[in-house]
């Protein structure tokens, strides 16, 4: 068994995939080098060192046979953050070169291709919920902050959504989960990583003095809006799980 490790970025994964082939390794896995722990004494490690040239030649031979959007696909595998994702994309890589005229994504017969159609699926899921669930809060700096602890790590599926959205307002959107998010300055939205986790025992007290207000008339709309005889708390949490609940000002 050959086991790669990679630095857990999309680019570190793609170069793997290339040596994979480059090398001609026959049992292989590849593996996230922040996450490994050897079981298998007897493994060949190799330590992959990203190279964008042999990722960009890896990215042309996926478009040329799966397209954009089945890079895309591979994308929200990818960041799934499945414990086999590396492996799967590994598994449709090589389908593509095997079969290139064919639609290798479509064959649901296959048992990998089937996996990444069911964690695609997932991660859109998500990805549409948290459009639908951010709630931004404004801060005494005049940006619109908001905090997301997604199941899968979809900042980089929603930053479009959200800058074509709200281009005349500086916003930052938060994964408590993974420590970074996006910032839209109204020039840039760019992606930050802070060196601390953000603190959120005292954040609330950064907030505007409008924020306050607001949140207060919203939580007195909602509550005097609410139609207790018609309240029907399954089909509520169908529509809006209670892990989303602790982000929304409402449920406050």
């Amino acid at each position: 068994m050959n086991t790669l490790l990679y630095d857990g970025s999309f680019d570190g994964l793609l170069t793997a995939i290339f040596e994979v082939f480059e090398y001609r390794f026959k049992d292989v896995e590849i593996v996230n080098g922040e996450r490994f722990h050897q079981e298998n004494i007897f493994a060949e490690i190799h330590e992959i060192i990203t190279q964008n040239n042999k990722a960009e030649r890896v990215l042309a031979s996926l478009e040329q046979n799966i397209g954009k959007s089945g890079i895309h696909h591979l994308l929200k595998v990818f960041l799934s953050e499945n414990p086999q994702m590396e492996n799967l994309i590994l598994a449709a890589v090589k389908q593509s070169i095997k079969y290139p005229k064919d639609n290798i994504l479509q064959n649901f017969a296959d048992n990998d291709i089937l996996k990444i159609s069911k964690i695609c699926k997932s991660v859109d899921r998500e990805r549409h919920r948290m459009t639908a669930f951010v709630r931004f809060e404004k801060m005494q700096d005049g940006v619109f902050f908001a905090k997301i602890e997604p199941d899968f790590n979809v900042i980089p599926l929603i930053r479009k959504h959200f800058k074509d959205r709200y281009q005349d307002q500086k916003w930052m959107i938060y994964d408590i989960r993974r420590n970074y998010g996006v910032l839209y300055d109204l020039k840039t939205c760019e992606f930050f990583y802070p060196e601390e986790k953000l603190d959120l025992n005292t954040y609330q007290q950064q907030f505007h003095d409008e924020e306050k207000r607001y949140q207060k008339l919203w939580q007195r709309y909602f509550t005097h809006t609410n139609i207790i005889e018609r309240k029907n708390l399954k089909l509520h949490i169908q529509h809006v799980p209670r892990r989303y609940w602790k982000y929304l000002t409402e449920k406050w």
